[in-house]
């Protein structure tokens, strides 16, 4: 009997619990076998995605170790390369959060050698654009350095650059974080300022007392300050609402017993920032302010159909999607608040969500949007959001495609069933509003992981894909074949150059893309750059030229 050795030992087809022979792909965190993503790309993962909550597989402090040991070789091998590139992503708010970009750029400060610690201290004004950003500078710093004279001049910069009413706005509003205030941060650089600032700087450490609001213009920057105080001893509502309007005065600024106040809540979103009203949505429905043709509504749809005001604000994409999710469940992720959540405020922000993208010009390709519905990507925690799942947010992702792309098709995936069966067309399209698709998503059953599933569902189905786009954590192991093995069976059987485009959920190490084929390709999800890197891969038709990616 002749033994089918190639059953056991082969490069076609290799279980994903074992490694391809020949191959450079290392065991995942679920005991599978996938390819490694570089240094670099493991940075834009974790400045991007973060690794707050940990993954289905991996606890919360092993991907964080795992992460800054990246964070640090990339700072060993290139340190004013990683801050550069830490820089660009923090200001450039492609992420949701900007807590990693923070970490990362004081663990630059720390570790790196001379030329990248001063490149690090240099960077602090464009990564801590706020007080809470510098608060948790510091804190991270103190990890990894003491209070030597670098951190005390950059400490000292980021108050001696600013004007002194921005000054004043930032000692009234981020007021403390983290055990950490203006008044210990002052004390400790020992900045000296003049005028103003100075006598800002001096309220705020205590050493200094303010002229009567009454004796201030309106426009000097001390004005922000003595309104502050004065809020403090207001005695009505009607004394606060007259403060917000003639000084500016923001939410922070506010004692929290008046904002329980729907005319308070009315005074603040005359001014109020976009982020800042999106984050507020639901207090201000459950206060009253917000009800269904009311004026006030109004003014908030008004806002987020703003689309050059949403580009201003760079309000990340996520903080939309989370504001929509929370909003329409009618009830806070902490604490007892309930609110009705008015309808034409939930049209808005899915508007607002599309909106945020940059409008990209359809490439005319098949697209097949392989969402991985499986259990990992269920207990994979986005960028510290809470209850947004790696799962629900791969679905709105896709639809931003979707929008874009007349011909695609989408499925989701697990490892149930036998060959393509695990994989199913998903009922969702553009047309469906966001807060519905996730939910639907997020109640799919959990299963395996077996992201070869996209490729084989296209042959069996006899499918004509040009780029399959799997959104995933990568952390797979169940199924008989690797998925760019797969891959290569389509395009061998169909005679399609088709791509590969690997989403990357959760910021691991892992990818199912070969680094050595250049038809496969990375990226980082939940981006506002995403779209146009997408459409710029797809229309390349030269599998070895990536000229022009921004990876």
């Amino acid at each position: 009997m002749t033994i089918p050795y190639t059953h056991h030992f082969s490069t076609r087809i290799t279980p994903q619990s074992e490694p391809i022979p020949g191959s450079k792909q290392i065991c995942n965190s679920a005991g599978g076998y996938c390819f490694s993503v570089d240094d670099w790309t493991r940075l834009d993962r974790f400045l991007i995605l973060g690794s707050e909550g940990g993954s289905y597989y991996a606890t919360e402090r092993t991907l964080t170790v795992q992460n800054a040991e990246a964070v640090r070789r990339c700072v060993a091998a290139d340190g004013p390369r990683t801050v550069a590139r830490i820089a660009v992503v923090s200001e450039a708010g492609r992420a949701p959060n900007n807590d990693p970009a923070v970490f990362a750029l004081a663990l630059a400060a720390g570790m790196g050698d001379a030329a990248t610690r001063s490149a690090a201290l240099a960077a602090v004004p464009r990564v801590c654009r706020t007080g809470t950003h510098l608060f948790g500078f510091v804190q991270a710093s103190e990890g990894f350095r003491g209070w030597g004279r670098g951190l005390k001049r950059a400490v000292g910069a980021w108050y001696a650059d600013r004007e002194p009413r921005e000054l004043a706005y930032q000692l009234a509003k981020y007021q403390q974080r983290g055990g950490w205030s203006h008044r210990d941060l002052l004390r400790l650089c020992h900045v000296k300022l003049t005028g103003p600032a100075n006598a800002a700087a001096q309220w705020a450490v205590g050493k200094g007392g303010l002229p009567g609001l009454e004796t201030l213009a309106t426009s000097d920057p001390l004005a922000l300050l003595a309104a502050f105080e004065a809020a403090n001893r207001a005695a009505t509502a009607a004394d606060i609402v007259r403060l917000i309007h003639e000084h500016g005065l923001v939410r922070e600024c506010i004692p929290t017993r008046w904002l329980t106040d729907a005319t308070v809540w009315d005074a603040l979103l005359e001014k109020m920032p976009l982020g800042a009203m999106v984050r507020n949505l639901a207090t201000m429905t459950r206060v009253g302010l917000l009800a269904p043709r009311g004026d006030a509504v109004e003014r908030v749809v008004a806002a987020l159909g703003d689309h050059e005001r949403l580009r201003r604000s760079r309000l990340h994409p996520v903080s939309l999607l989370v504001a929509l999710r929370t909003y329409a469940s009618g009830r806070g992720v902490r604490g007892a608040g309930v609110w009705n959540p008015v309808p034409e405020v939930l049209n808005a922000l899915d508007a607002a969500f599309y909106a945020a993208f940059a409008h990209v010009e359809p490439t005319r390709k098949r697209w097949l949007l392989a969402l991985d519905v499986s259990g990992s990507m269920a207990g994979s925690m986005v960028a510290g959001v809470p209850n947004l799942s790696a799962r629900e947010a791969s679905a709105a992702m896709a639809l931003v495609t979707a929008a874009t792309e007349p011909a695609h098709h989408i499925i989701g995936f697990t490892g149930y069933g036998h060959g393509a069966n695990g994989a199913a067309t998903l009922p969702i399209s553009p047309g469906h509003r966001l807060d519905a698709v996730t939910q639907m998503v997020g109640g799919l059953p959990m299963g395996p992981t077996d992201c070869a599933l996209p490729m084989l569902y296209a042959l069996e189905r006899e499918l004509a894909v040009d780029v399959f786009v799997v959104y995933t954590d990568s952390e797979t192991w169940h199924g008989a074949v690797h998925p760019v093995q797969a891959l290569r069976q389509y395009r061998e059987r169909t005679g399609i150059a088709a791509k590969l485009v690997v989403m990357g959920m959760v910021s691991n190490e892992f990818t199912l893309a070969d680094p050595d084929d250049a038809g496969m390709l990375d990226v980082v999800g939940f981006d506002t750059a995403v779209p146009q890197l997408l459409g710029q891969f797809a229309s390349q038709d030269d599998l070895g030229d990536r000229t022009g990616l921004t990876f």
